[in-house]
């Protein structure tokens, strides 16, 4: 027998050993990821960008991604996360520090692709991880505090880019956004250096757990395996031709190419709402993301209470899709503001519940696999939303037509959700709510 002690004190003693290093980790990745929607502010006009060669280079970050998502992710699998989430961050620190060496549009182009193939596996290599650390009742409310890391990465950021931006120009005869590159990269390989020493391959290898949470942890991460294998198990291939996680990869791909379609152009589209200099649309820039925060942690918390997924995904993802929609044509920069807090707080709290899915029907390496492949095939909106921003901005002069097909592939992803937790995958989501806790007392 084991105690429910035991349970409760093993999980609380994980969360705080790993999480709070893990959302660091996040803020510092996306921030060297969407810190170019900073820099724009200033280097466009430095280095003649129009708004289509922006919103491609910017996009063209996922294409990186895309293609180096899966291998990176088995290679995590095979080697663990204490080698290889450090090798990430190392690189694309180094990488992203780069940024402050480009001096025109292919520079632009090839640097953003390598930033994309340099983070690829980070992410979903995060969610896997905590798949080795979590029990599946625990795991949605652990990958929904890592998710947290995004909205305070654009919290802490835009101050801090904003700060730099102000503060660093003509320094060493650099400019402003070459210094807010450097340090923002470089912070990056010094947090990738620490996390070979904290970051732990497995339970089995956790010192820092006592030996009975360390054997309960074991355990009951062990007999969930079986129980999943049993049902059926996937093979690596069988796992990347799945029309599940197909459709899962497409459905994120609509609500990644709203969220960084928003993201990559937010102080721009702020500043556009008119009557804003370059510092007030970047400061600006953390209210969406505030407001997200605020969301993301109310609709899980509801979602958790009601232990209802199905409307807590579509609704939240209609009502951003409305919002962006709305700041594509408002007049008023209070109602522009209004509109994208909207806007971003329902892309954000339908998002935040997505991630559990993959894991309740994949282990092992076909988890890993599987999702990279939803991840990386989502990440490829992170091409289409900047793009579509660019080119509208150019084509049409404003935000508003691009800012309605953002809406609408937010509100896309919302149905598809819904319509595949109604179908498919009902007894999967009934079987582990993301965010119930649960803990098993009895050794099996």
């Amino acid at each position: 027998m084991v105690s429910d002690s035991t349970g409760r004190d093993t999980i609380k003693r994980v969360y705080w050993r790993l999480m709070p290093f893990l959302i660091l980790c996040y803020i510092v990745a996306f921030l060297d990821r969407v810190n170019v929607g900073f820099a724009a502010l200033h280097m466009n006009a430095d280095l003649g960008f129009t708004a289509y060669v922006y919103g491609f280079g910017a996009g063209i970050f996922s294409i990186g991604y895309f293609v180096f998502e899966v291998p990176s992710n088995l290679a995590l699998h095979k080697v663990g996360a204490r080698i290889w989430i450090p090798r990430i961050m190392i690189t694309w620190g180094l990488i992203s520090a780069g940024f402050a060496f480009v001096y025109n549009e292919n520079s632009f182009y090839v640097m953003r692709f390598l930033l994309g193939a340099a983070e690829a596996g980070f992410f979903p290599g995060i969610v896997f991880y905590l798949s080795k650390w979590f029990p599946s009742r625990m795991l949605g409310s652990a990958t929904a505090v890592f998710i947290l890391g995004l909205p305070v990465s654009v919290l802490i950021g835009a101050p801090v880019s904003t700060a730099l931006l102000e503060t660093m120009g003509g320094v060493a005869g650099l400019r402003n956004w070459q210094w807010m590159f450097l340090v923002e990269g470089g912070l990056a390989v010094v947090v990738g250096i620490i996390a070979y020493g904290v970051l732990t391959r497995g339970p089995e290898e956790a010192r820092w757990l006592t030996d009975e949470q360390r054997d309960w942890l074991v355990r009951t991460l062990a007999a969930e395996r079986a129980a999943k294998e049993q049902v059926k198990s996937y093979g690596v291939l069988e796992t990347l031709m799945s029309g599940k996680v197909l459709l899962l990869a497409f459905a994120i791909f609509c609500n990644i190419g709203a969220l960084f379609g928003v993201t990559l152009w937010m102080p721009q589209i702020i500043k556009g709402f008119g009557g804003l200099s370059n510092t007030q649309a970047g400061l600006l820039t953390a209210v969406p993301y505030f407001c997200a925060g605020a969301a993301m942690v109310l609709n899980g918390w509801h979602s958790d209470r009601t232990e209802e997924r199905r409307f807590h995904i579509l609704i939240p993802a209609c009502i951003g899709g409305l919002g962006l929609a709305m700041a594509g044509f408002s007049q008023s920069p209070l109602a522009g503001m209004i509109a994208i807090c909207v806007g971003a707080s329902g892309i954000l709290a339908s998002n935040i519940l997505f991630w559990p899915l993959p894991s309740l029907f994949l282990t092992g390496a076909a988890a890993a696999a599987g999702i990279a492949l939803v991840n990386s095939v989502g990440n490829l909106g992170g091409f289409v939303g900047p793009y579509i921003n660019g080119w509208a901005k150019d084509y049409f002069g404003d935000y508003s037509a691009s800012m309605c097909v953002l809406g609408g592939m937010v509100a896309l992803y919302g149905v598809v959700i819904f319509a595949f937790l109604s179908s498919r995958a009902r007894p999967l989501a009934q079987a582990a709510p993301p965010f119930a806790p649960h803990y098993q007392t009895k050794a099996e």
